[in-house]
């Protein structure tokens, strides 16, 4: 049985324009729920994080002014959303609720974040709706703990992990992996350990093809003791700010290969939602939902 990090607070309502983003955080656990790929026992709510493993990752100048709300307004721009100390609280506990789920995922395999995923948060600043990085957090928290010894993030949301790839730049003891849109944002791209980055209206055939190409070599090449995978539902066709062409069973095609190589290597893997824009909201709740359906089928 797996664990899912979830708080009320993640569906925090925002001013209008901004409210339909967050609408899945409350619509996916009643969907699980509903069809019973998960159960409530299976359910958790993070507390806030501490700040330490916080401040591992980000700079204490940066998460002061986020506490204290005290963000010039130029970064604050950047974010894209409204601050609020309501909001600061819900990435807080977006941060605890991977950090629990990383230590759940070595007893159990694996572990969701309902929320998460927020791979744009630099070390020293926020921006496109990510305030503070929570895969970043959680590896680090991981190999500050002595937990693991090589961490490697799996990020294939259709936008590039340009965060992520600056905060671990110069840490040879995680591996950062991005396959996303070449024409998305970020429009200046950060440089990951392995970029790949996929031409407009990519297909199914050719998304599988390049990531069964990359993966497994990856996988035996750096040899991982631990793997954050950032499923982001935007790469398929009907997605608003994504640009790629994958159909909903090519995406849930994406979720087994990762799942399937992790089961098979036995690495324990911490999964963050990450993005979903399409139209529908019934698309993005099949999308993300397709992921836990997946999950249970390999692990359990």
């Amino acid at each position: 049985m797996f664990t899912i990090a979830y708080h009320p607070i993640y569906k925090h309502p925002l001013p209008e324009g901004h409210r339909f983003p967050m609408i899945k955080y409350e619509l996916l656990p009643q969907q699980l729920l509903h069809e019973g790929t998960a159960t409530n026992k299976m359910f958790f709510e993070p507390e806030i994080a501490d700040l330490a493993p916080i401040f591992a990752v980000h700079t204490k100048e940066y998460v002061d002014h986020l506490i204290h709300l005290t963000l010039d307004a130029r970064a604050a721009r950047k974010i894209g959303f409204p601050l609020s100390a309501e909001l600061v609280e819900r990435e807080l506990r977006i941060a605890q609720g991977t950090i629990i789920g990383v230590q759940n995922a070595i007893n159990d395999g694996v572990a969701f974040n309902i929320a998460g995923g927020t791979h744009h948060a630099y070390s020293n600043h926020g921006e496109a709706f990510c305030l503070l990085n929570d895969q970043a957090i959680g590896a680090q928290f991981l190999l500050n703990k002595k937990l693991a010894k090589k961490v490697l993030i799996v990020d294939l949301d259709v936008h590039q992990g340009n965060g992520t790839a600056e905060i671990f730049q110069n840490n040879e003891a995680v591996f950062t992996f991005s396959m996303h849109g070449k024409s998305n944002y970020p429009f200046k791209k950060e440089t990951s350990d392995l970029d790949i980055a996929l031409p407009d209206g990519t297909s199914d055939d050719d998304y599988l093809r390049i990531l069964n190409a990359t993966l497994p070599n990856l996988i035996e090449t750096q040899k991982p003791d631990f793997i954050f995978y950032l499923s982001g539902v935007d790469i398929v066709d009907t997605d608003k700010l994504g640009k790629l062409g994958c159909s909903l069973q090519g995406c849930k095609k994406r979720d087994e290969i990762v799942f399937e190589l992790c089961r098979k290597h036995q690495i324990p893997v911490q999964c963050s939602m990450g993005g979903g824009y399409s139209p529908e909201i019934k698309t993005i709740i099949e999308a993300h939902a397709n992921t836990y359906r997946v999950a249970k089928d390999i692990f359990h």
